[in-house]
């Protein structure tokens, strides 16, 4: 008791002699949080938003949201799949799609206060010549014709060091190995965004618990963060994107068209909570054709289109395997015996692959479903019907022609059934309170 009490009488009469230090002490740290936390951010920053995405990316080939708020493409696309002007003003071709000619604004200015010319747009595509017989125009000569390439320029281009010309620089970008780790962008007010990349969700999510990001966007599967009470959960439906399970259409099994209905049929799309995908093109796109088939719900159709007992094996990601084992609880349903395997990667081989597919934004889908194609086409699909309309796609200049022609490979293909088309996935934004 009496070291107690001797401990108390010095702590006091310390306090007593040096009252004015540690008032002090507390006057100057609340000003200094008050710097920090208010007047700091005034004059250094507004605000620095500490954003995880997932994937592995090489500097070239950052999420296009990203590259866009540092530049522009000489075309951009808007929502609808439609060719917008960028960098160029307008753009025109003489010859049926082989000589592409873009036309500069004269005001465009890159962040070095450099004006924008034809001799600092620097594009480079394989099999492609490009000349600049002035300082706005530029030129792309092709190997053969292709309607789309006016879509192919949207993606931004910059000058050496990722100078663009939109209203974010780049203000440090951080790489491991070929890979980008983290990039941080600041703009006109000296607000700042800061990416940082990880490999997977789990890591993504793990970073977000462990601090290191206050934000993480574009995620598949928000558990368990979606039950903390310290964050907000934003679901987006993502239009650009479907849901599906892709054939081996070469695979003996799966080569019968009337099974691969059957499999489509048999599949209650409404348990997933999205919108419903009904086949490869954005709904928001200007060739999306609604009248297709659209293979609703109909496990007593699904029975009619096989016999037997057929046997398929579902392979999928670690991310999807809750939804495999839905599809294959349907599929056993209708006596479709169904073996679900998880592969972080696609197999070499492989009976029914659940995955999602980013949709580009011009509707030429020639390397997922033309014969020609390898690895891309996953489907290993195989139609002279839907190689023509490919091939004649990607060359047909006239808008409404074009978009006839799309029309009539969506009903082509939903007909012959290569793949289940699911739902347009839902992504969730995840951010901290």
């Amino acid at each position: 008791m009496r070291t107690i009490r001797y401990l108390i009488r010095l702590f006091l009469a310390y306090v007593t002699r040096f009252k004015i230090l540690i008032l002090a002490g507390i006057f100057i740290g609340v000003i200094i949080f008050l710097v920090l936390h208010f007047v700091f951010p005034v004059f250094f920053g507004k605000n620095v938003r500490r954003i995880g995405i997932t994937g592995k990316y090489h500097v070239e080939e950052l999420p296009k949201d990203i590259l866009a708020l540092v530049g522009a493409g000489l075309t951009k696309i808007n929502i609808h799949g439609e060719i917008e002007e960028g960098l160029a003003k307008s753009w025109e071709t003489k010859d049926g799609g082989k000589t592409w000619d873009f036309f500069l604004k004269e005001n465009k200015f890159w962040q070095d206060k450099t004006r924008v010319t034809s001799k600092n747009i620097n594009y480079e595509f394989e099999g492609v010549t490009i000349d600049r017989p002035n300082d706005y125009t530029i030129s792309f000569k092709l190997q053969t014709r292709f309607s789309a390439f006016p879509s192919v320029v949207s993606h931004p281009v910059f000058k050496k060091g990722l100078l663009g010309t939109g209203s974010w620089k780049v203000e440090k970008l951080k790489l491991s190995g070929s890979f980008v780790e983290e990039v941080v962008l600041r703009n006109n007010d000296n607000s700042k965004r800061r990416f940082k990349f990880f490999p997977t969700e789990e890591r993504t999510k793990l970073a977000f618990k462990l601090g290191e990001v206050d934000e993480v966007v574009d995620l598949i599967d928000p558990k368990p963060l979606n039950s903390w009470n310290t964050v907000e959960v934003t679901p987006t439906i993502n239009k650009n994107r479907f849901l599906a399970i892709f054939f081996n259409t070469q695979d003996e099994t799966l080569s019968d068209k009337s099974l691969r209905q059957a499999l489509s049929y048999t599949i209650d799309k409404s348990k997933f909570e999205s919108e419903r995908a009904i086949g490869p093109i954005s709904p928001l796109s200007w060739t999306f054709n609604p009248q297709v088939k659209a293979y609703d719900y109909d496990p007593e159709k699904a029975k009619s289109l096989f016999k037997g007992q057929p046997t398929i094996k579902l392979v999928t990601s670690p991310l999807l395997l809750d939804i495999a084992e839905i599809i294959a609880k349907d599929w056993d349903n209708v006596g479709i015996k169904t073996q679900v395997l998880v592969s972080s990667i696609l197999p070499e081989e492989y009976q029914a692959f659940l995955a999602i597919y980013d949709i580009p934004p011009d509707p030429d889908q020639y390397s997922t479903w033309h014969s020609t194609q390898g690895a891309s086409n996953i489907s290993h699909y195989k139609n002279p019907r839907i190689d023509k309309l490919l091939e004649d796609g990607r060359i047909e200049l006239d808008t409404e022609v074009r978009k006839k022609i799309y029309f009539d490979f969506q009903r082509f293909l939903l007909e012959d059934a290569p793949a289940a088309f699911l739902v347009n996935p839902v992504s969730y934004t995840v951010t901290r309170k």
